[in-house]
């Protein structure tokens, strides 16, 4: 697999992928966008080095885990390698912190300011479903499961289990405040 197949699923849920013109404009204008962009390019690179046997793979992805880590101390972004699955999408940049034990699947959607952590006192971290959009502000800690095509409220408090999928959660703590029809 190339880089380019690699990362295709993530370049599908841009906002500026539909044409170059908007692109260059967001590059030129040195946009927000522009650099989640490039956060999230050097993060895929250090996961894709990271995978394959050889020196100079390792070299590679020590050097874009370095430069991840760099633009990641401006951005606010602490997300550590294979965590994400394909097609990733963050909206704004500011406090996002992921534990490196977390797993979260295909094409989820992050609004800013959210922790997706352990609960302090190991290392057990959230397992999370695929499509699930995690609202600002909302935490979700401990050694928990989040079911696939479930909307995290902002500000939420995510602390057990939601195993239901099609659902809408909010609140502090979390609690299902709505079911979606799919």
């Amino acid at each position: 697999m190339t880089f380019k197949e690699y990362i295709k699923p993530d370049i599908e849920r841009c906002e500026f992928r539909s044409s170059l013109k908007a692109w260059w404009r967001v590059k030129f204008l040195h946009e927000h966008e522009y650099s989640i962009w490039r956060y999230m390019l050097f993060l895929r690179k250090e996961e894709f080095y990271a995978v394959r046997a050889g020196k100079v793979n390792r070299i590679m992805s020590t050097y874009y885990r370095i430069r991840k880590n760099y633009l990641g101390e401006k951005l606010g972004f602490t997300i550590h390698k294979n965590v994400f699955g394909p097609g990733l999408r963050i909206w704004h940049y500011g406090n996002i912190v992921v534990n490196a034990y977390a797993r979260v699947g295909r094409n989820c959607t992050l609004h800013g300011d959210n922790c997706i952590g352990n609960d302090g006192f190991g290392s057990k971290s959230p397992r999370i479903g695929d499509n699930v959009d995690i609202g600002v502000g909302a935490k979700i800690i401990g050694d928990i499961q989040i079911a696939s095509n479930v909307i995290i409220g902002a500000g939420a408090v995510v602390n057990k289990d939601f195993l239901e999928e099609n659902i809408v959660i909010a609140g502090v703590p979390a609690k299902i405040v709505k079911r979606l029809k799919r």
